[in-house]
């Protein structure tokens, strides 16, 4: 799912929810979600577009996903409640476990990267679930 159509979120139309940048193909959910806008992050070992931690298999695994998010400071936890100097992110996955997305807790909202598209800012985790995105599995954070 290195690359994809942006996938239509008929929850999230029905809700307020704010573009806050213009599209770009560079980076995609999850680099957006841990703070990175210079590539795109996914475990494609056939794609040299796209980065993954050196070391961390390149598998679309929880697992893999999951220690990436290690390599650069993320621990899992169990909610995504806001907390003072703390970065958190909610990690998406379809029904067979594959993740398929990332969003980041700032403030009371939440930004998610729409494939190649926008960066938005949405109220509810649940605005993008079902479709591709599947549905939130698990949280992390990281001081800062």
């Amino acid at each position: 799912m290195c690359y994809h159509q942006l996938p239509e979120f008929p929850q999230l139309e029905q809700h307020a929810y704010l573009k806050t940048s213009p599209a770009d193909p560079r980076y995609n959910c999850i680099a957006w979600a841990i703070g990175d806008t210079s590539r795109w992050w996914w475990p494609e070992p056939y794609d040299p577009r796209c980065y993954w931690p050196p070391g961390i298999p390149k598998e679309e695994t929880l697992l893999s996903f999951v220690e990436a998010l290690r390599a650069v400071g993320f621990e899992s936890c169990d909610e995504g409640e806001f907390e003072v100097g703390v970065t958190k992110i909610a990690l998406y996955s379809d029904d067979a476990d594959v993740p398929t997305h990332a969003a980041r807790l700032v403030g009371d909202k939440w930004t998610s990267k729409l494939g190649e598209g926008h960066d938005i800012e949405h109220s509810d985790l649940r605005d993008l679930e079902g479709g591709v995105y599947g549905r939130v599995r698990q949280f992390f954070r990281r001081a800062g």
